[in-house]
């Protein structure tokens, strides 16, 4: 993901932006970047996701979204997680019937391009996320899930899971998924 923006965009300018751009674009400390298009295994791992979460949340009052959803952050972040989960009635920005501020649950298919920063950067910036409890990283390059689990105001525990059969196990919603969904149609 290129940084190398020269000017200080205001968020009133990012939602102009969005608002006339074919592309999406991430906004944060006042710049403004472009998101890359996703590959075909990025697209079938992000809808497998979706797809298998929203079939076991039915009756649970959460709903999963896609990579249309935009999510603000406490910290500035605005940005498109691949899949994200919110329990209860969505808190929007005010003003703004896309862009939701509680997700409980938030997974980004791994690129190379991004890898780095939604391990690192953007961790720290969703971790701001009061109702935030789980992140899930999946690589599209092999069978790999880290699971990310809030297990204290700023501790986190990550279980890393590798075989088909292996599970990714949610609390609240209590909810399962094994790697065999996720990378359904992908190896």
């Amino acid at each position: 993901m290129s940084r190398d923006s020269q000017r200080h965009y205001s968020v009133d300018d990012y939602f102009s932006v969005e608002e006339i751009s074919e592309v999406k674009h991430e906004y944060y400390n006042g710049e403004i970047f472009a998101m890359a298009g996703a590959s075909l295994r990025h697209n079938e791992i992000a809808a497998n996701v979706l797809t298998e979460l929203r079939v076991r949340m039915r009756e649970t009052g959460c709903g999963a979204y896609g990579s249309d959803l935009r999510v603000q952050t406490p910290s500035g972040l605005y940005t498109y997680p691949d899949v994200s989960v919110i329990c209860g009635p969505v808190q929007l920005v005010p003003d703004r019937s896309d862009t939701a501020t509680n997700p409980v649950i938030l997974a980004e298919v791994l690129s190379e391009a991004t890898e780095q920063y939604d391990r690192g950067e953007k961790f720290t910036l969703y971790k701001s996320i009061p109702a935030l409890h789980h992140y899930l990283l999946i690589s599209q390059t092999e069978i790999l899930v880290d699971h990310f689990l809030r297990v204290g105001a700023d501790e986190w525990q990550c279980h890393s899971m590798r075989d088909r059969s292996d599970i990714v196990a949610i609390s609240e919603p209590y909810i399962s998924l094994t790697l065999g969904e996720v990378y359904r149609r992908v190896f």
